[in-house]
């Protein structure tokens, strides 16, 4: 790859955190600096010092087009899939930026990254030698046909392209590119087993129900919002109940439930109307992953309604993976009762659980602004009742 001259490295460095879609408009002022380049740059640097702040702190690091860095693997959820891997050898069939591939070799001796991307693969090398990992390998050549020639290895990684044709985001494993339900034995042929990250929107059961030899599955969100769903894949003689890990990382730590189906299906969940003196929320990798009963039993909570996902307890349970609020106070929705428990209150944080309304009708309905220390929500009792809950955040 082309060295940078000094002009574009210095611009790129004084204009790190301009908008770069300015700086494209003043492009006639420089030049000696390759405008094209450096925006770039700017633009990547700037998602990076968010997503992934260890290679922002590495000047050298190129970064290539929107698309590519938008798709990429943010660093937290990137470590999170180095710890469940380890071994001598990986391969990574769909490098693209690479992110993936950087992290997981940490744990490998040695790394093999697999791009169809010329320009890629290009900036893989690269990173690869700024970061100093000169125990990856760069290979420009389709990941399937990498795949029927490649040696066996302890790990291979695939995050299949879940976009189709016009752009549009894909959720089916049989619309992604390449469609790892097809090749699934030819991966367990050359891997002791297989990471493979597919996209948050796909539907675990059919999922489970498309691949064959899943043995654990990974649902990872940062910061509550749901990013990963990774399927980890072993050749076994007999099925065995597949763990699911639901992982929320959040600010300063990582929650964690483990359950299987089997133990939602079987598991034992009481229903109230009765709020106790705490509200549960679970986290999105727990609603993701349907442990709505399995949930309540193992923190010993009582659920509102079979659909409101919303849990009570009189006692703290303070390691609950998810969002936890003290109630203060509740009521139901007739005019005469909303106005007198509603005055004074002119903001809230307002929240819709198994309700017929959507926040924005029912904000106006109550005549709220968005924010403030209080959190309403609106949802339904056991009883079928509908009920507006008021909660504060408590002290842990």
């Amino acid at each position: 790859m082309e060295a940078l001259s000094p002009a574009t490295l210095q611009f790129i460095e004084q204009h790190d955190t301009d908008d770069p879609r300015n700086l494209a408009l003043q492009a006639g002022k420089y030049p000696d600096v390759d405008m094209k380049v450096a925006i770039t740059q700017i633009a990547g640097r700037q998602v990076a010092k968010i997503k992934l702040p260890t290679w922002y702190n590495c000047l050298d690091i190129r970064y290539p087009r929107h698309l590519s860095l938008e798709q990429c693997s943010s660093e937290g959820t990137a470590r999170y899939k180095a710890e469940l891997a380890q071994g001598n050898s990986l391969t990574d069939l769909t490098g693209g930026f690479g992110v993936d591939c950087s992290f997981m070799a940490e744990s490998f001796k040695k790394g093999d990254y697999v791009e169809r991307q010329e320009e890629l693969c290009e900036i893989a090398t690269h990173n690869f030698a700024a970061l100093g990992q000169q125990h990856i390998s760069v290979h420009h050549a389709d990941g399937v046909d990498y795949l029927s020639t490649m040696s066996r290895v302890d790990w291979l990684f695939i995050d299949p392209a879940r976009r189709d044709s016009k752009g549009g985001k894909t959720v089916v494993i049989a619309d992604c590119e390449p469609d790892v339900s097809a090749i699934e034995p030819q991966l367990l042929e050359k891997a002791a087993r297989v990471m493979i990250k597919l996209s948050p929107m796909l539907d675990l059961s059919l999922a489970l129900n498309t691949m064959k030899h899943v043995v654990e599955v990974h649902i990872i969100s940062a910061q509550n919002e749901c990013k990963e769903l990774l399927l980890i894949l072993k050749d076994q003689e007999e099925k065995e109940p597949i763990n699911i890990h639901c992982i929320n990382l959040a600010a300063g730590h990582t929650e964690k439930f483990v359950f299987t189906r089997e133990e939602e299906q079987e598991a034992h969940c009481s229903y109230t109307n009765q709020l106790g003196h705490y509200l549960y929320e679970p986290n999105a990798s727990v609603m993701k992953a349907g442990a709505f009963r399995r949930i309540a039993e193992a923190f010993s909570l009582k659920k509102l309604h079979p659909n409101s996902h919303l849990y009570t307890s009189d006692s703290l349970i303070s390691d609950f993976p998810g969002r936890i609020f003290e109630v203060t106070d509740s009521c139901g929705f007739n005019k005469k009762e909303l106005k007198e428990k509603l005055k004074g209150i002119s903001k809230g944080n307002l929240a819709v659980r198994n309700f017929p309304s959507t926040v924005a009708e029912l904000r106006k309905k109550l005549k709220l602004s968005e924010g403030g220390e209080l959190y309403l929500f609106a949802t339904t009792l056991s009883d079928d009742s509908r009920t507006l809950i008021f909660c504060r955040k408590p002290m842990l």
